[in-house]
């Protein structure tokens, strides 16, 4: 949803500057600019929680109030408003007394583009977590309003890494921007999978309260297919440090800014982990069809039920390494778990994978193997790529056939 702004400037050359670079900010909506501080109060009384702007633009020179007190007053009356001051002087007694009297941040004169987006991306997202915090505001979200997909494993070991990151491999192919998050703080090795060495991580977010785009491109890495990673930090103790609080924000502005994030969960539930879980928008579950992985799949469920967390039929199972002739097919296992499970299943062929593995580049895979191909066609089947239906289908059903019969029949096929 595009943010709304609006301008309170009382000058006009002022006034044609700034609705000029706010026009040229990315998912922004600037509303008719007020030329005083009351016309400001009286139209934002006039409005509903849900129809305020989410940022107010303050000139140093509005009148006939203050410009500090007109923030202190808008910061009071309504608190899901964030405030930005504009002004000439950005000393630190300033910044200081503005921060004193609820304004979000301080933008200096002359205006510079990149300064104003900045501050209005932090204050704008601020300003959504609050009305979401008061209940308002819904699924609202700032900038892109990206899709969130979580990917959980029932147990250590069942590809649910693999999975995470072909499904963001797929997305970025597909010319959607996108983003993979390496939430398994402890055990994560997403960085493995892609032979990369960064020393930022999502630990660099967690302290951080409002992450603007420029901090966050300083905690990524641009892998070379396009992907942006944020990785888990490198000693696992540190993980720690990312508490739910920290994962909604960190998830919120990854959401902002790409439009599909994938995060990677690992098996284990921790605060950060289930709060991602919690905002998703598709939380996929993946399982091998073995009793033990599916039993562990069961237990996850029902946690995340318990916890409130996610309820079972909001949760999307993933059946990894499956053929036609194990006993426990996906039918069964929608049954045990109440979830629902993805059409597309993923073949157990790792003679395809293996040496992508070890060498750290499942970024490489084969793309004419069967692995490959259905993990792609997941995405299809999510709406991460935009494939067309018979081809979805098609691809489905070529993957299914290619677990019974091995890589040599799926290629004879093809020919």
């Amino acid at each position: 949803m595009p943010t709304r702004i609006l301008p309170a400037v009382g000058d006009p050359d002022a006034v044609r500057s700034l609705t000029t670079l706010l026009s040229q900010l990315p998912d922004a909506e600037p509303v008719t600019p007020v030329a005083d501080s009351t016309q400001l109060v009286d139209t934002l009384a006039a409005e509903s929680v849900d129809e305020l702007p989410e940022v107010v633009i303050v000139h140093e020179r509005i009148g006939p109030i203050p410009a500090l007190e007109l923030v202190r007053e808008v910061a009071l009356r309504f608190p899901a408003v964030g405030v930005i001051l504009v002004t000439t002087d950005a000393g630190p007694a300033l910044f200081s007394a503005a921060m004193d009297s609820g304004a979000r941040g301080l933008v200096t004169l002359p205006l510079n583009y990149e300064e104003l987006a900045n501050r209005v991306q932090a204050v704008a997202q601020w300003s959504v977590g609050v009305r979401r915090h008061l209940g308002h505001g819904g699924d609202v979200f700032t900038g892109a309003g990206g899709t969130v997909v979580t990917v959980s494993g029932a147990k250590g070991g069942v590809g649910a890494t693999l999975t995470a990151v072909q499904l963001a491999l797929a997305a970025q192919a597909s010319g959607r921007p996108t983003a993979l998050v390496d939430m398994d703080l402890q055990t994560g090795d997403i960085a493995s999978y892609l032979d990369v060495q960064f020393r930022r991580s999502v630990v660099d977010l967690a302290a951080i309260a409002d992450i603007s785009p420029r901090i966050l491109a300083e905690a990524v890495f641009r892998h070379d297919t396009g992907v942006a990673l944020l990785l888990a930090p490198g000693e696992g103790e540190r993980g720690e440090e990312v508490t739910d609080r920290a994962t909604r924000q960190i998830v919120s502005a990854l959401r902002s800014r790409y439009e599909v994030v994938v995060i990677d969960c690992g098996a284990q539930l921790g605060g950060a982990g289930a709060a991602a879980v919690e905002m998703a928008d598709t939380a996929l579950l993946v399982t091998t069809p073995d009793v033990v992985a599916v039993r562990g799949a069961k237990r996850t469920v029902r946690m995340w039920d318990r916890l409130q967390v996610r309820k079972a039929e909001e949760t999307t199972v993933v059946v990894n390494r499956h053929s036609r002739a194990t006993e426990i097919q996906p039918s069964l296992i929608r049954k045990i778990t109440g979830t629902a499970v993805a059409t597309t299943t993923i073949p157990a062929h790792f003679k395809e994978l293996q040496a992508a593995v070890d060498a750290g580049r499942v970024h490489a895979l084969d793309a004419k193997g069967s692995v490959r191909q259905a993990m792609w066609a997941l995405a299809g089947e999510l709406g991460l790529v935009q494939v067309p239906e018979d081809t979805l289908q098609r691809r489905a059903g070529r993957a299914a056939r290619g677990g019974d019969r091995g890589p040599a029949g799926f290629r004879r096929r093809r020919d």
